[in-house]
């Protein structure tokens, strides 16, 4: 297993509110895809994911609507 820290982000839906929810962790993950999958089982969602050229890699998820992106940085 690989030890990342994770960003995981919730964009607010409300247009006064530009900020979003964010939530930083470290921790070992075997499984990127199947990590994300974990957080959303109950859950309708899709995702998309990006490499960067440094290694870092996004997922970007829509869960019923509700925007949110997990960024993956190895340490």
């Amino acid at each position: 297993m690989k030890e990342y820290e994770v960003v995981h982000e919730i964009f607010n839906q409300c247009s006064g509110n530009q900020m979003r929810d964010v939530f930083i962790e470290e921790t070992e993950i075997a499984d990127l895809e199947a990590y994300v999958t974990s957080r959303h089982q109950d859950k309708d969602f899709t995702f998309e994911r990006e490499d960067l050229a440094d290694g870092t890699v996004i997922y970007h998820v829509n869960t019923s609507g509700i925007l949110q992106r997990y960024t993956f940085t190895e340490l």
